[in-house]
């Protein structure tokens, strides 16, 4: 199990990570569709597993920000 860490930030700044998560989840999205038009499972997967991560933190973190 991961070990868990405490972390105060800005709404400014939780702002700043949920719209870099939203970059990097583009990048490995574009990622797998040329690992995948490359006939490259393993990188597809790997990709996609990334992908995966960054999503289930990116609502974490949404669900933080102010409405």
């Amino acid at each position: 199990m991961a070990k868990t860490i405490a972390l105060t930030l800005t709404e400014d700044e939780l702002e700043i990570l949920v719209d870099a998560l939203e970059a990097d989840l583009e990048g490995y999205a574009e990622a797998a569709e040329e690992a995948k038009a490359d006939n490259n499972k393993e990188d597809v997967e790997t990709f996609k597993l990334a992908a995966l991560n960054i999503q289930k933190l990116l609502a974490r973190l949404q669900d933080m920000l102010p409405d």
